[in-house]
This record gives structure tokens, sequence and C-alpha cells, in this order.
């Protein structure tokens, strides 16, 4: 399912909420009626939680359905809701907490910053049982801003060139395109909620990106 709608008050649902297969983690202060319709729309069960204490759920981790690796700086008792749910939980470390943002994963690889350590790179592929990939794209660093990634399919950064997009399939081994969000947005990471079922994508989101999404995540091959 893909819908169109204002989640957070602002485009940025992706920095906020944090999304697998099978669970959608959002800040304590989401209204009922907003986890609601993340629920309906990824066929999810809602979490309500926070990282170092902040609402920025998105931005200070990173998940796929083995494990969740958050900030250095998340709560001990925060650590312990998620190892509750089954997940290998960590804390990457080094000095970087915005976790979300620089690194890109589903069940079968992720894309990391090139500035992170080798120790914070092993510790994302222990606990997300993934193999890491080091690499900017598209000029940049924060990779999980710039990408959105499913087990079914990615969506990229609009300006990610050919051979972006043909390192993403080989490394998340799905395929997907580039595209925007939100009538022009290409930071779509950040703007895009997404898993196997289904995505929210930014409320200004035109048509044309909306059916970019839908082909690029896979949705099509449900219809």
């Amino acid at each position: 399912m893909l819908k169109r709608i204002d989640v957070v008050g602002n485009p940025n649902i992706g920095v906020f909420v944090l999304s697998t297969d099978n669970i959608a983690i959002v800040p304590y202060g989401l209204l009922d009626e907003k986890a609601d319709i993340i629920k309906e729309a990824l066929e999810v069960d809602i979490i309500k939680s926070s990282i170092a204490g902040s609402n920025l759920i998105g931005s200070l981790a990173v998940a796929n359905s083995k494990g969740i690796v958050v900030s250095q700086y998340a709560l001990d008792k925060e650590v312990a809701q998620f190892e509750e749910l089954g997940l290998n939980v960590a804390r990457l470390p080094g000095n970087y907490t915005a976790v979300g943002n620089i690194v890109a994963a589903n069940d079968n690889g992720a894309i990391a910053s090139p500035f992170l350590t080798g120790e914070a790179l092993d510790v994302l592929e222990e606990t997300l049982d993934v193999d890491v990939q080091s690499s900017s794209m598209v000029g940049s660093d924060i990779i999980g801003s710039l990408i959105t990634v499913t087990n079914k399919g990615f969506l990229i950064d609009k300006r990610a060139p050919e051979s972006e997009v043909d390192f993403a399939t080989e490394v998340f081994g799905v395929e997907g395109d580039v595209g925007t969000v939100g009538r022009g947005i290409s930071l779509v990471g950040a703007c895009t909620l997404s898993n196997s079922h289904g995505a929210i994508v930014a409320k200004d989101s035109t048509g044309p990106e909306m059916a970019r999404v839908e082909e690029a995540l896979g949705f099509l091959d449900d219809y």
C-alpha cells in the first residue's frame, strides 16, 4: 500500500520513524491516528519509543528484520525495549550518532558512509547480519537520507548515476530506481517510510513521483 500523507507535520517522516517488515518504531508523542496510518500502510506492529531520549528515531538508528544499530547515546531502557522485541541490538561506536542518516540497509546488505571506522562497520555487519559496503553516493556521505530500501526494491536520489544504481542493486540484492518525493525532494530516505508491504511518502508528492515509488519499491508486482 502506498500512501501520501502528512504524518509528522513535515515531509521528513523517515527522520522520525523507523520501520522493518514487522515493526515501526515511532515517537511517544505521535498521535494514535497517525500511528494507525503507519500500521495500516506498512502492515506492522507499532512500537512507541525514543532513542537517546529523542524523537528523531529514524535518524538515530538503522534496522532490518535481524537487528537494530542505534546511537551510542541510546539509553539502557531503550536498548532493553528493542531486545525484548527479539532484535539484536548494538550501539554504533565512534563519533557519529545519526546512524539512520549514514547507513541504508535491508535483509541482504547495507551501504555505509565511508567515514565510519572499521570497528563501526564490524558492529553493523554483526548486528544486522549482512555484508556492509562502505561508499559515498551522489557525492554525499548521508547514505540513509539518500536511499529508502526494502527487501523488494529501493529508491535513490534522482541525481544518482547508473553506476551507483547498479552498485546499490548488487549490495541490496533487489532492483531499484532514482526519483524524488514531495514535489522534487531528492532526499528520499529522509522523506519516505517504507517496507516490503508499503510506503508512506511526503504529502505533496505528485502522481508521477508516486508511480516511480511504486515501481522502484516493487509494489507493481503486487497488483
